[in-house]
């Protein structure tokens, strides 16, 4: 009987006609046997220690924001009115275009003051879904970006040493990563220019990134609580 490997993590494997006692394994131990194997590999990996780094660092961002805006409010500008003025003297299109190239090269502006600016749009909502889909458009940019690098050898190895570490990530956590990137405060174009560099298949990539769309709809519902 022909056999066949079935994946579950970097570099690792288990086979489909592994045998216990004589006998084939069910499926069901093999998920049993590929889930402990993933958990096992994610710990030595340390993924969960970073996942959980990362949370706290977004949860400390998203807090830090929100007591500026409160406190800038409160002791120095009426930040409300500042965003109705910015939204009555700026062009949608404008704005689009700053978040659109901010998100294209580096994440440069928090993405949070465009979410608060759309709070005050005439439909938030669709100003928002906007956001999202220009900052995954960013990273699809971002991502050939990336890809094109290797046409210049030079800006190639200075990108790889400056993320090495996204690399690293990514390479070991594969779409894991770009989850995270996508969900939390890491760098979103950053992540998306690793996987160009490394050449990670496209459509898992515009797979997994659409994540981009659920952080910008976890954000919106607290900053549009407040503003």
């Amino acid at each position: 009987m022909s056999s066949c490997r079935i994946r579950f993590g970097p570099n690792l494997y288990i086979n489909s006609n592994m045998k216990l006692n004589n006998r084939k394994i069910n499926p069901n131990q093999v998920t049993v046997k590929r889930l402990v194997l993933l958990n096992r590999y994610y710990r030595i990996s340390r993924f969960y220690e970073f996942i959980r780094n990362t949370s706290v660092k977004g949860g400390v961002i998203i807090a830090a924001f929100v007591l500026l805006i409160v406190g800038l409010d409160y002791f120095v500008l009426d930040f409300d009115a500042l965003l109705n003025q910015l939204v009555e003297t700026y062009s949608a299109g404008k704005v689009f275009l700053v978040f659109f190239l901010s998100e294209t090269f580096l994440g440069l502006l928090p993405p949070e003051i465009f979410i608060a600016w759309a709070s005050k749009a005439a439909s938030p909502w669709l100003f928002l879904f906007v956001l999202s889909f220009l900052s995954y458009l960013g990273g699809v940019l971002s991502y050939f970006a990336g890809n094109r690098l290797f046409l210049i050898p030079t800006v190639k190895d200075y990108i790889e040493i400056k993320i090495k570490s996204h690399i690293v990530n990514l390479r070991k956590w594969g779409a894991l990563f770009i989850v995270i990137g996508a969900l939390l405060p890491l760098p979103h174009s950053i992540v998306s220019v690793a996987c160009g560099l490394i050449k990670f298949n496209f459509r898992s990539y515009l797979l997994w990134a659409l994540f981009r769309f659920g952080r910008f709809a976890i954000y919106a519902f607290i900053i549009f609580q407040i503003f």
